[in-house]
């Protein structure tokens, strides 16, 4: 059976970047709200609590029975560490002044297990505005800063361990060698989950689940979907129809050359040109969430007509990953809908369908390692993610036929110059938008009134921040010159320089 850790999560916006670093160790982990702790089986090796928003003085702070988790290794970090204090008579009290940012370990107990191969001075980052000002007799101090005198402890004769600042983040520049050494010394992990190790499992998993059944995946192009279509090709062959719609708002040339792709992977793929049915329902439509209700409609539609010619179908395959779970059972609840069209949820009941999610425990990055370990290309597993309503979105107001036209073009200089200036796999996403703005411009010796494209590339490593990149001068000036000179229509280029938060990363 998997060893794996388990995360409580209390609400840190850490939490997630956590996960991200035990599994960078090769070691499986998942996230559980404190509110819905999961049966604590055999495997599991050890237990971290997350840090929180709230206050452990709050009435409404976020409780949890410890002594659910006796006998098992502990590693509470900064709301949990206060937690587990206040719970066993300690005392915290709100700080003279919030203690946030980098801070130096001017005590290190290098005896402990904790924090062996880490050195005094070692840099670590606070973010809290509670402080643990007195421990009861069985705690150990192991760690200190100059102004936080409690920044670790031990519960003696115990492997609960505590620490008040986040282990997860670079800041913390032995953040790694702690966790690893809770991880290998304190809960005796092997270290063998890794991408390789992932791949040969869910094949297997698969061909059990899935026997002699006949599955459908609508394939997108991206990352996700590649991935998981060749996971399932791979378990269960030919049994596998892979569905690839076009519904007219893809990139320029993206529905040749995808199914191009995807046949030499030995897919059994089925291609549908459906573009004049999903531009014909945007027709006069302007509002976002309108326009992804209406092609997420249509596409429910082609897809499941194209599912009704495979006889027998039993199960729908989808790639969703890992973050979309968390989202979806977070400890606040599913989140405020934002954007709909999300990848949880599937397609509706009337398809009567079971799901089988091969992908679903893993972050993003994970996906593109096991798409290597597969032999997949680079041009697949490096792609930017494109969004599901596709260049929908990036047409500010009605979509037409010439606005896409017009798009797909500026798009693929943009992305073209990206890639010949060895940009694009540097940039988590780019993109171009089409604006419903019309300004005035001089071509040759004549006045122009034509419309705006604007450029976005973000860097992030989920999508779940972002920040935009600094692309270089000259490389924008090539792109926004070739635009206006071969795109007709445009006649300006300007350049997106907002952050996620508070911006998404796209424009609808």
């Amino acid at each position: 059976m998997l060893e794996k850790i388990i995360i409580l999560d209390f609400g840190s916006q850490y939490t997630q970047l956590i996960a991200r670093r035990v599994r960078e160790l090769n070691v499986y982990c998942e996230i559980h709200p404190f509110n819905n702790i999961p049966e604590i089986t055999s495997n599991v090796k050890g237990i971290i609590l997350s840090g929180s928003p709230y206050s452990v003085r709050q009435d409404d702070a976020p409780q949890v029975d410890l002594n659910t988790f006796d006998n098992y290794p502990m590693l509470a970090v900064c709301y949990g560490a206060q937690y587990i204090a206040q719970q066993s008579g300690g005392e915290v009290q709100a700080s003279s002044t919030r203690e946030y940012g980098r801070a130096n370990l001017n005590y290190v107990s290098n005896s402990n297990k904790l924090f062996k191969n880490i050195a005094l001075d070692s840099q670590v980052w606070m973010s809290h505005g509670d402080t643990i000002t007195q421990v009861p007799e069985n705690f150990e101090l192991i760690a200190s800063t100059e102004s936080v005198k409690v920044a670790a402890y031990q519960v003696k004769d115990t492997d609960t361990y505590a620490i008040q600042f986040h282990p997860e983040v670079t800041h913390s520049t032995d953040g790694k060698q702690l966790l690893e050494n809770f991880l290998v010394d304190i809960c005796g992990c092997k270290q063998e989950w890794t991408p390789d190790a992932f791949v040969e499992t869910t094949i297997a998993a698969l061909q059990s689940q899935l026997g002699e059944d006949k599955v459908v995946l609508a394939l997108s192009g991206g990352v996700d979907s590649s991935v998981a279509a060749i996971l399932l090709h791979k378990a269960i062959g030919k049994n596998l129809h892979c569905i690839f719609v076009d519904n007219g708002l893809l990139r320029k040339d993206e529905y040749e050359g995808v199914l191009e792709q995807y046949k030499h992977l030995g897919l059994n793929i089925k291609g549908v040109d459906a573009k004049e049915r999903f531009l014909s329902q945007l027709a006069g439509l302007t509002d976002p969430e309108l326009k992804r209700k209406a092609i997420g409609r249509v596409f429910i539609e082609v897809f499941d007509d194209e599912a009704h010619q495979v006889q027998d179908v039993k199960w729908l395959a989808q790639g969703t990953i890992y973050p979309d779970i968390i989202e979806s059972v977070s400890v606040k609840g599913p989140s405020a809908t934002i954007k709909s069209h999300h990848n949880v949820g599937g397609l509706p009941d009337f398809m009567k369908l079971k799901v089988v999610e091969p992908l679903n425990t893993l972050f993003k990055d994970e996906v593109r390692r096991v798409g290597r370990s597969l032999g997949l290309e680079h041009f697949i597993i490096g792609r930017h993610p494109f969004p599901g309503p596709g260049l929908a979105i990036r047409i500010l107001g009605e979509v037409t036929a010439e606005k896409v036209a017009i798009l797909q073009e500026a798009d693929a200089i943009y992305i073209n110059n990206l890639k010949e200036a060895g940009l694009y796999d540097k940039v988590w996403q780019a993109g171009a938008i089409f604006l419903p703005v019309q300004s005035v411009g001089v071509m040759g010796d004549e006045r122009t009134y034509e419309n705006a494209i604007a450029l976005r590339a973000v860097e992030s490593v989920d999508g779940m921040t972002a920040d935009w990149c600094h692309l270089p001068y000259n490389v924008l000036a090539k792109i926004s010159n070739e635009i206006i000179n071969k795109v007709k229509g445009i006649n300006r280029v300007v350049y997106d320089i907002s952050s996620k938060p508070p911006a998404t990363i796209e424009w609808e």
